[in-house]
């Protein structure tokens, strides 16, 4: 029978310093910051054995409770400017986008899947729904997943 693995929520002050580091030299690379793991271990301050022990065992934990994350997905007409104004409208009501995806317009439409973080939304959700389903060269807009 294989190992399963386990896995622990572990405040960082708990972990030892090899972790830290090992994860300090991921979100180099992930960043950009360091372009090689020779340049993010040396950054970090560790060895590059210790960075490929380790690399696989440890993850920033991403607080799933600290935003709201919703999927919409949108037909819009293919004319120019409609998705730039929909952009601006999730800015202005403070939806933080993850990511935007577009199929290749067919019949006059295309279709648009955006993802965002919406706890700092000005708004609730109905009424963003509303607001984006009443804009022009919108022909549908709804919430998929969230």
């Amino acid at each position: 029978m294989a190992n399963i693995p386990k896995y622990y929520i572990v405040e960082s002050a708990a972990l030892p310093e090899v972790f830290l580091k090992v994860a300090e030299a991921k979100r180099l690379l992930d960043t950009g910051e360091a372009s090689t793991v020779n340049d993010a271990t040396h950054i970090a301050g560790i060895s590059r054995s210790a960075f490929y022990k380790y690399r696989d065992s440890i993850l920033p934990f991403q607080n799933l409770m600290a935003g709201r994350i919703i999927t919409f997905q949108l037909t819009l007409h293919d004319e120019p400017g409609i998705l730039s104004s929909l952009l601006t409208i999730f800015a202005q009501w403070s939806a933080n986008i993850l990511t935007i995806n577009q199929t290749i317009p067919t019949n006059g439409c295309a279709g648009v899947t955006i993802t965002a973080e919406t706890n700092n939304l000005k708004t609730s959700l109905e009424e963003l729904l509303r607001h984006l389903n009443s804009l022009v060269g919108v022909v549908r807009a709804e919430i998929l997943a969230g």
